[in-house]
């Protein structure tokens, strides 16, 4: 089994993938708290694509922990998360696996990204802490 890390290195095909959620959301100056509580909630998203289930855990962990860390808790009930997407059901079979096939890979390279943001952005905060 690879390690989390391992897991979550970028390769080059994620480099071009960059999304609008990082465009909208960045750990500039000021920003870090609201950019981790986004990302973290963005997280909870990938749980339903069960990559694995130690990975899952992972996600979870970090997720869940950058919330209690920011002291943010869910105040929206019952509103459904957002769905990952879906290929449309009136393309023919070979379409609709080779799209969702695509959508699996721009959503792991998404999921990469994010993550190394988090950590970045985290490493950031810290870093400054220490300097004050």
């Amino acid at each position: 089994m690879p390690s989390q890390d391992s897991m979550i290195e970028i390769d080059s095909n994620c480099l071009n993938n960059e999304s609008n959620f990082f465009k909208k959301h960045s750990c500039d100056d000021n920003k870090e708290p609201m950019f981790l509580y986004r990302a973290a909630r963005k997280l909870k998203q990938f749980l339903k694509m069960n990559i694995s289930e130690d990975f899952n855990l992972h996600l979870s962990r970090v997720s869940q922990g950058t919330l209690k860390l920011l002291n943010c808790t869910i105040k929206v009930k019952g509103r459904k998360p957002p769905s990952l997407g879906e290929a449309q059901p009136t393309k023919n079979l070979e379409e609709n696996k080779s799209l969702k096939e695509h959508k699996k890979q721009n959503d792991l390279c998404f999921l990469k990204i994010l993550l190394q943001k988090i950590k970045t952005c985290w490493n950031k905060i810290l870093r400054d802490a220490k300097e004050h």
